[in-house]
């Protein structure tokens, strides 16, 4: 079964070689989208900020996925943090700008609150773009050649592959409990019937688990990671590889000199 980094749906992404980004070695892209979050994540300034929220749009539109489902996927991922957004401004002390039931919100935390929201959504459109697009295997053997821990690899690559056969599981475990007839309830019962779920689930990993290393072990897996491609740098990885490091640099360039300005 074939799987996306980040989960991306099928019909979001074109062909393999058919967009700019695809094209590009696995390898510069990996090490541009970290050099970009690096850097974003130095950032204070809105001028820059706003800027690399548009540069991560440019990546989603060369890298040719759908908008509208892409840019739901990162209000999914905002609703894991509009939480936090929302109490910043009555945690972080400074001057009062307005006062909701009795709590004070300082303008400092408005402009936190902004911060994060501009830099979490420049980082997660540029790495849906540059790495979400990547096959995980694809992606597993680029960090191989960037020399990241091998083990680390395979923990990657064994997730991302096994956590749907796992939630297959689950739903296979779901649809039986309510085949018994089964309803979830705030009692005890539902309680001790959750637990039950989620220990079966851990045990059959675990057996699932055992059977997959026995297997890979009769393929004469050794705990090595076998590569069979190669990766070759090519003048439009260079281009592109320039050409991110003048935005990132730019990015800090502006970021200093507004610091500066101010």
């Amino acid at each position: 079964m074939a799987h996306q980094v980040f989960a991306v749906d099928a019909e979001e992404i074109p062909e393999a070689g058919r967009t700019i980004v695809r094209r590009l070695d696995p390898r510069a892209r990996i090490v541009a989208v970290c050099a970009f979050a690096v850097a974003v994540v130095a950032l204070k300034a809105f001028p820059p900020l706003l800027t690399a929220l548009a540069g991560g749009l440019v990546l989603m539109r060369l890298a040719d996925m759908a908008p509208l489902p892409t840019l739901k996927r990162v209000a999914m991922m905002d609703g894991f943090i509009v939480f936090m957004l929302a109490l910043l401004p009555f945690t972080t002390p400074g001057a009062t700008v307005l006062t909701v039931a009795g709590f004070p919100a300082t303008r400092e935390g408005f402009v936190l609150a902004a911060q994060i929201a501009l830099k979490a959504n420049a980082i997660v459109l540029a790495a849906m773009a540059l790495v979400g697009t990547m096959e995980p295997v694809t992606l597993g053997h680029a960090l191989y050649r960037l020399k990241v821990p091998e083990n680390l690899v395979h923990l990657m690559l064994f997730t991302v592959r096994y956590i749907d056969v796992i939630h297959q599981e689950y739903q296979r475990m779901r649809l039986a409990m309510r085949a018994r007839g089964f309803r979830p309830a705030n009692t005890r019962h539902t309680y001790r019937s959750f637990g039950y779920l989620i220990g079966m689930m851990l045990v059959r990993a675990l057996e699932r688990s055992e059977r997959i290393l026995a297997a890979m072990k009769c393929r004469g897996f050794s705990g090595r990671l076998a590569v069979l491609d190669t990766l070759h740098y090519h003048r439009r990885d260079a281009g592109f590889a320039l050409v991110a490091a003048l935005f990132v640099a730019g990015l800090l360039f502006m970021e200093y000199a507004d610091v500066a300005a101010f």
